[in-house]
């Protein structure tokens, strides 16, 4: 009879972050000033062009060293392509991809391909963090400020391209915000102190929000006033140009959260769903003690990117929108 393998206490003790609370990346120290950071993503494409599709997936998938705090070391591409594809449009997935690596600071090192009638691309990513730096979906702390890195509405600006109902504006400003890493993030979240952090992807902002309260035990109170906001996102939404992950984000929520899911009457429907709807490589949201607020905002502003103060954590584990 086979045995289930388990954990030996050293390789236990060192595996700071695994699959006992779910988080956005597996963390394993390797010395006192060492941790390994390692995560995969893939998807099939989120637009026409492939190398904005490589490296759309390629910065979606680093996204989740930089939500534990990490910098990217290297990645292994995981991909499927039908066997008829031509192969100019696959060199150009992966060279979108090997260039966002590239951007990060880290370098393609293999990876692994199989034929798949749908196509799907992504990475293996590797980071490093030193241990004591972790950033974790559970490290909330009442009275901190809320922060996210990059606006919203990726979802419904990339359902309506693929219906054709999306200006080229909208497009335009949805690829440059999925193309953006959250490496300026990470850095600034860990100079200012910061404990708790997530990405924004496939739960939509308030499903991820979700999983920082459940995993701290504290609450987030979010001003929607303050929240940004793509351009015509809220038009197509209001237009229904809705995800079926919206739908199903939806459901989770209102069954994981029911009346902890606390909407002011005055927070129009349309944002809600916005604030359900799935995202793809999305900002981080993370949080700071009030005294560091400033710092952040400061070194956003060096580096030449922009960030949102969005709100506050609460001591009551609740998912609060206000107007």
């Amino acid at each position: 009879m086979l045995r289930r393998p388990t954990l030996s206490a050293e390789t236990a003790r060192n595996l700071i972050v695994g699959l006992g609370v779910a988080d956005d990346a597996a963390v394993y120290r390797i010395s006192e000033d060492l941790a390994l950071v390692e995560t995969v993503d893939f998807f099939p494409p989120v637009v026409d062009d492939p190398w904005t599709w490589g490296a759309v997936a390629a910065a979606n998938a680093m996204s989740d060293v930089y939500a534990m705090g990490g910098e990217v070391m290297f990645a292994l591409a995981v991909a499927g392509f039908p066997r008829e594809m031509d192969k100019a449009i696959i060199t150009e997935v992966f060279r979108g991809g090997a260039e966002k690596v590239a951007e990060a600071g880290g370098v393609i090192a293999g990876g692994h391909t199989v034929v798949d009638n749908e196509p799907k691309y992504g990475l293996c990513v590797t980071g490093r963090v030193h241990p004591d730096r972790v950033l974790v979906k559970g490290g909330l702390r009442p009275g901190d400020r809320l922060f996210l890195s990059k606006p919203l509405g990726t979802g419904v600006v990339t359902t309506a391209a693929k219906n054709a109902a999306a200006p080229d504006e909208a497009v335009a400003a949805a690829v440059t915000s999925m193309l953006r890493l959250n490496r300026v993030a990470a850095r600034a979240a860990r100079e200012a102190g910061a404990a708790g952090a997530t990405d924004i992807t496939g739960f939509g902002f308030l499903g991820h929000a979700g999983e920082m309260v459940a995993a701290s035990g504290a609450g987030i109170a979010v001003d929607t006033s303050r929240l940004p906001f793509l351009p015509h996102a809220r038009a197509l939404a209001e237009a229904g140009q809705f995800s079926g992950g919206m739908k199903r984000n939806r459901r989770y929520l209102e069954g994981a959260f029911g009346a902890r899911l606390e909407i002011g009457a005055d927070v129009p429907a349309v944002i809600v769903s916005l604030l359900m709807e799935a995202e793809t490589s999305g900002g981080l949201l993370f949080s700071v003690r009030p005294e560091r607020a400033a710092g952040v905002r400061d070194a956003f502003r060096a580096a030449g990117e922009e960030t949102w103060e969005i709100g506050e954590v609460v001591s009551a584990a609740v998912l609060r929108l206000r107007a």
